[in-house]
């Protein structure tokens, strides 16, 4: 009998152990073959884009990490975040992250270190060079750390398993402590690879002698410097908790004159400093910063005919050419056909006017199409204002191929401002600039503004209201155009110089690249994009501050379109008016949830009301 007793008991001790096995294994295995086997894949794909090893000479931390390896590294990083993150569902339970989400991410790293593992095998044994250019020996060492082959396939297996896991527990880790892990790591990165733009600074600052002893000689953050920046950058992070989206919430949460002082001040703050800080930098950062300015002005033109009007417009560089062309018909000694010798200032009224006139022909006859029809119009317009500048038949106007040269500096009277001299042209921009983001905002809040963002958001209903949808999508191509051109001259008088090569439809594309990642329809938004686009990448033949990516420049603005398609459509800094659009029906949903809930804190309190009344009733023994 207690033979009998005991062999249950037995059972029921090890149950839980026996339950708590299956429940650690009992994975999502579909959702980590698939962003596993995307990981490797795409480890492969960018080292026989040749990445790692063109970006290899790229030192970020001495002697332990170049930026070679880290186009490589962060995949499955990013890959183990992603495969352990969960859906929060309104009215639905969500479990606490935990050991199985962890192991989720170790897996992933496991199946991302097959591509690295079959990289090796293939190109040890097979030779591919012909159709895959970048299938080299270099390539191979690089995977391998110049060590044996068995030692570089293990070495990328236990890599990518622990970055894999590192990724997933970051959602395990408590919120203050992944904030504080989630600084210290793009601090680190964006102080190492910026650091050209730092040795800039610190030459006008004099601080020359701390940023010799934090860089190494040949590129890099030194170990020491790197562990004490990790120190600084943790402090930081604690000490800041909360202060910065607590003065945003503020800022949001005011109201009427208060706000206004509030935005008074911030634009003051904002302008002392784009006055003060090119005083202090030196060319090469003032050419970027004049080149960032450039690409704005043209990016606000397009967020006018693209984000407010819904006009997609692939041919904006057009207007790009006839401002610079016309600049320097009206300026250079050296025009083939006309050569007034205009002063810059009575040469804009001129660009400004013609710049109108032209938006006016293009977008009449274009105007009354929609969609994909409109896009492949307008593409046709711009590649056929380029083709003309550069034929035979307009060369004794235009110059041809050879372009026209010799366009004088701009004469202001008490300064001269040169192409040679970056802080000069990028003042000259920032006015421009300054002028630009004044209309658009005094647009925006007008009655054509509204016009605009109504026709924007639906043309028929728009039509059915009143509005002339004709006219006034006319009339945003003409202020885009107006901008565009101002743009196109300011560049002839920058550069010296204007060839039709200047003017490729590649412009356009990464322009609207700009606006859409910034946030169409949005200032601020179209601020942000330019600095992080043509100030981090460059535009097409600018470089930006992030030089060794230049020969990747395209194809990292097209995974960056796609992806933010697809995951953030309105952009970096979207406008609410932006986000409701494109988020209506989360937006409807979470409305129809809140109400269920109130209809249900109704009920509840109906019912409590009721029981209350019958209690009453009962106690004083009255039969209702």
């Amino acid at each position: 009998m207690s033979a009998t007793m005991s062999a249950p008991s037995s059972t029921s001790s090890t149950s839980p152990a026996a339950s708590s096995a299956p429940a650690l294994f009992d994975l999502d295995w579909r959702r980590i073959g698939k962003w596993g086997g995307l990981c490797a894949f795409a480890i492969a794909l960018i080292s026989l884009i040749g990445m790692p090893v063109g970006l290899d000479r790229r030192t970020i931390i001495e002697g332990r990490l170049s930026l070679g390896y880290l186009a490589l590294i962060w995949l499955p990083l990013l890959f183990g975040y992603v495969v352990s993150k969960r859906v929060v569902l309104e009215g639905v339970d969500t479990p606490d992250p935990g050991a199985r989400d962890v192991l989720a991410g170790l897996c992933t790293g496991l199946l991302a270190g097959l591509g690295p593992l079959l990289l090796i095998l293939g190109i040890d044994n097979f030779n591919l060079r012909k159709p895959l250019v970048n299938w080299s020996p270099q390539l191979l060492e690089l995977l391998t750390f110049g060590r044996d082959i068995g030692y570089g396939i293990g070495a990328w297996l236990a890599i990518c398993a622990v970055l894999g896991m590192l990724g997933s527990t970051m959602h395990v880790l408590p919120k203050d402590v992944r904030r504080v892990v989630s600084i210290v790591t793009f601090g680190l990165l964006f102080i190492s690879v910026l650091e050209a733009a730092i040795d800039d600074l610190s030459e006008g600052f004099g601080l020359e002698g701390l940023t010799d002893a934090m860089y190494a000689k040949r590129g890099g953050l030194t170990v020491k410097y790197s562990i004490i920046l990790v120190v600084v950058l943790g402090v930081l992070a604690v000490v800041t908790k909360g202060r910065v989206k607590g003065a945003t919430n503020h800022y949001r949460g005011l109201k009427g004159a208060e706000r206004k002082r509030a935005s008074v001040l911030l634009f003051a703050g904002v302008a002392v400093l784009c006055i003060v800080l090119p005083m202090f930098l030196g060319k090469i950062m003032n050419e970027l910063l004049a080149n960032v300015g450039l690409f704005l002005l043209l990016a606000l033109g397009l967020n006018i005919v693209v984000g407010l009007a819904g006009i997609l417009d692939l041919g904006y560089v057009a207007f790009f050419a006839v401002g610079g062309y016309t600049t320097a018909v009206l300026t250079s000694a050296e025009s083939p056909f006309f050569a007034p010798e205009l002063h810059f200032g009575f040469a804009l009224i001129v660009v400004v006017l013609i710049a109108g006139l032209t938006g006016l022909v293009i977008g009449a006859p274009v105007i009354r199409m929609r969609g994909d029809y409109l896009a492949i119009v307008t593409l046709g317009f711009g590649e056929i204002i380029r083709l003309l500048f550069m034929s035979d038949w307009l060369k004794p106007y235009f110059g041809g191929a050879q372009g026209i040269t010799n366009v004088p500096h701009v004469d202001l009277g008490f300064a001269v401002v040169k192409g040679t001299d970056p802080r000069s042209v990028f003042y000259m921009i920032l006015v421009f600039c300054v002028l630009a983001i004044y209309v658009s905002w005094r647009l925006q809040g007008s009655r054509l503004g509204r016009a605009w963002m109504a026709i924007r958001e639906d043309e028929q209903v728009a039509e059915a209201m009143g509005i002339n949808t004709v006219n006034t999508k006319l009339m945003a191509f003409v202020v885009g155009a107006m901008m565009a051109a101002l743009s196109g001259a300011i560049l002839a008088a920058k550069v010296g110089s204007v060839f039709p090569n200047s003017f490729m439809i590649l412009v356009s594309i990464i322009i609207l690249v700009v606006v859409i990642v910034g946030g169409m329809g949005n200032i601020l938004g179209v601020m942000v994009g330019s600095f992080v686009l043509i100030g981090v990448l460059g535009g097409p033949r600018q470089p930006g501050l992030l030089q060794e990516f230049q020969s990747y420049k395209l194809l990292i603005y097209g995974a960056l379109l796609v992806f933010m398609m697809l995951q953030r459509p309105e952009g970096l800094v979207p406008s609410a008016r932006r986000s409701q659009e494109l988020h209506q029906e989360e937006f409807l949903q979470d409305v129809w949830l809140k109400g269920e809930d109130h209809e249900e804190e109704e009920a509840a309190e109906e019912a409590a009301a009721e029981e209350e009344a019958e209690a009453t009733a009962e106690g004083t023994g009255d039969p209702a």
